[in-house]
């Protein structure tokens, strides 16, 4: 009942976004023109960055994967990450793929413990590419956004959110570093997660170069990400500078990922609009287009994910389960994992 209300909060919330920012007659009018001029061979190039998220990606799980000992064959690999990619577009919080990606992947392996821990740590290390490129592009353009009232706002509230993260990093560090992940009581908010990324930072810390390697994978993946958006901006004859384009960027990518609206849409839309029209000139209703095309470009990229999901079948899975269950069971083998620390 309670996910189902949240479901319901989420669709009434991407509505009502949806019909705030395309309502305007004068933005539908720029949205006409830019659409009526638009140059294709840009959607062209904006795939081609977003099939570069995605190469760059698997790497990132591919070398995670290694350092847990965990040799899947190419099919299967490839499989597991596309299915994953499809999902965190479209299920709460983006991070529904990773169940069904570990639910998936604890079929394939023996090394139960390894894999979840390869699961959390490609999560874990992309945040801290996202805040180190995060950190840079804001130092650099920190005047330009914060120019107005609006920009501002949203600014400072990427700057709480990021201050949480670079805490929340340095408690992790703290805890792993000196073993005291013993001495938290059993109901502190984030524990289990914290004892899963201490076991990480064990294991990844002694093979630092295949960690490098993964985190360079994804500043590559977070910046192709932010071609992606780039292209579709092109394609509508948004002329933008580039670095300050990509200065919003991580605006648009901290408030979208959270759990609003359904799949950030909406929330995108309104952050672009805002953003990109007083830091980069551009016109509001192409700037509320620039964040739908994007999204167009990124699921259909992610489509072929939903079709693997239909014909995979995981070792030793004789019928279909639902991500309920597959919730429970990946909490369930969480637990029994941790229970002998």
């Amino acid at each position: 009942m309670k996910k189902i209300l949240i479901t319901i909060i989420q669709l009434v919330v991407t509505i009502g976004l949806l019909v705030w920012v395309y309502h305007d007659p004068k933005k539908l009018v720029e949205m006409r023109e830019a659409l009526r001029h638009a140059r294709l061979q840009w959607i062209g190039a904006g795939m081609l960055a977003y099939f570069v998220v995605e190469v760059a990606a698997a790497f990132r799980w591919h070398i995670l994967l290694k350092v847990q000992g965990i040799r899947l064959t190419f099919p299967r690999l490839s499989g597991l990450f596309l299915i994953g990619m499809f999902y965190n577009q479209f299920l709460p919080g983006g991070t529904g793929g990773d169940i069904i990606k570990s639910y998936l992947l604890l079929k394939e392996t023996d090394k139960k413990a390894g894999a979840l821990l390869a699961v959390v740590f490609d999560r874990f290390i992309g945040l801290v590419a996202l805040v180190a490129i995060t950190v840079t592009l804001v130092s650099m353009r920190f005047d330009l956004l914060s120019q107005t009232y609006e920009t501002r706002r949203y600014l400072w509230f990427l700057l709480i959110l990021l201050s949480i993260s670079i805490a929340s990093l340095l408690v992790s560090f703290v805890v792993s570093g000196f073993n005291l992940f013993h001495l938290l009581p059993d109901k502190f908010p984030g524990r289990e997660k914290l004892i899963e990324i201490a076991a990480a930072y064990h294991l990844y810390a002694r093979h630092w170069f295949a960690t490098l390697s993964a985190f360079s994978a994804s500043l590559v993946a977070h910046l192709a990400t932010f071609m992606t958006f780039l292209c579709a901006a092109y394609a509508l004859r948004a002329d933008v500078i580039i670095t300050n384009f990509f200065a919003v960027m991580p605006i648009e990518r901290t408030i979208s990922a959270l759990p609003i609206s359904f799949a950030g849409v909406g929330l995108r839309e309104k952050v672009l609009q805002t953003m990109l029209h007083q830091v980069c000139g551009v016109n509001e209703g192409v700037a509320v287009l620039i964040g739908s095309l994007s999204f167009l470009i990124i699921v259909l990229c992610c489509l072929p994910g939903g079709i693997v999901y239909f014909f995979y079948k995981p070792s030793g899975v004789a019928k279909r389960v639902r991500l309920r269950e597959m919730q429970r069971e990946v909490a369930t083998m969480e637990h029994e994992i941790q229970e002998p620390q």
